[in-house]
């Protein structure tokens, strides 16, 4: 199982989207300095040149905008691989998240008994190991208070021997409602 490798990217659309929608506006808004930089750097030259050199001024204005459409290209091009590398980091979060919520929607239905795994380089590992130690010491102290629900109704049944026939109804109700908790306890096995 560990050797799984997951086909679908986009396992949690919402949360995968809108966390790649939220890091590639941060990456656009902060990186977009930088051109707005390099044309005002530009506009600088080109009007100290014209003051100079007015041919040379109108040369570097054809060359400023291929510049800026160049650099916008860049940025445009490198937000899609911002956005695509977040959907891809995105994925090793949501899928151990999407896995611990199927695992849990199956322990609910009793149709999962086994240890929960997550796939070889997913994030939060860990979650997966402390789960399964929790449930691990859950499922003991279950057995543990089975047994001694066991126990308690082998000596209620014995005290029913030597209670009086006025109390015997009590205990009759005590047994009837501890055999049905250990009934819930045998099914949820």
């Amino acid at each position: 199982m560990a050797g799984y490798k997951r086909n679908t990217y986009l396992i949690n659309p919402e949360f995968q989207i809108k966390f790649s929608l939220y890091v590639c506006g941060l990456v656009f808004v902060s990186s977009i300095i930088y051109p707005l930089t390099i044309y005002d750097l530009i506009t600088s030259f080109i009007t100290f040149m014209a003051s100079k050199n007015p041919q040379v001024a109108s040369q570097l204005e054809g060359k400023r905008s291929s510049l800026i459409l160049i650099l916008s290209l860049w940025q445009i091009g490198f937000t899609v691989l911002v956005f695509i590398i977040c959907i891809f980091f995105s994925h090793k979060i949501a899928g151990p998240m999407y896995k611990l919520q199927k695992f849990l929607r199956a322990k609910k239905d009793g149709l999962e008994s086994g240890k929960l795994f997550f796939r070889k380089g997913d994030y939060f590992q860990e979650v997966a190991d402390d789960f399964n130690d929790v449930f691990e010491e859950l499922e003991e102290q279950h057995n543990q208070d089975l047994v001694y629900l066991n126990e308690v109704n082998s000596y209620i049944s014995n005290l029913g021997m030597v209670v009086p026939e006025d109390k015997k109804a009590v205990l009759n109700e005590i047994t009837q409602k501890l055999n049905q908790i250990q009934n819930r306890f045998d099914n949820e096995q």
